[in-house]
């Protein structure tokens, strides 16, 4: 289950990633609140979409590939300090798009760092 968890997370991280380094504008245009933060910055969008393509890839060949769960890891813990960062921002009532943010970032992170980690039996390459 874990395995189809990290493909699934990997495959959405992979697509939004691609998306941030190919089409940022309208990246930058469609995700709820962006534009509330700060004006479009090409490179700003393109270095956070190479970190979500990275953490796509390894969590995807985590899928296939099992002994590689520890690349994986480091990729979710990309997710996961970007969902904090998210969490606080709800916690402090600094976000305007809560449930936007949840769903689509705090929820994903954490279960792209649940299936990261091996099952019992898995070792690392």
């Amino acid at each position: 289950m874990k395995r189809l968890i990290a493909a699934i997370l990997g495959v959405a991280n992979i697509a939004n990633g691609l998306m941030m380094l190919v089409a940022g504008p309208l990246w930058y245009q469609s995700v709820p609140g962006a534009t509330e933060t700060s004006p479009f910055n090409p490179h700003f969008v393109q270095d956070i979409g190479a970190a979500f393509l990275v953490s796509g890839l390894v969590l995807a060949i985590r899928a296939w590939r099992p002994v590689y769960w520890p690349a994986a890891v480091a990729g979710a813990g990309f997710l996961a300090v970007h969902g904090l960062i998210h969490l606080v921002a709800i916690v402090s009532g600094h976000d305007h798009h809560t449930a936007f943010d949840v769903v689509a970032v705090v929820l994903p992170s954490a279960i792209a760092l649940y299936s990261a980690f091996p099952t019992r039996g898995e070792h690392h390459a």
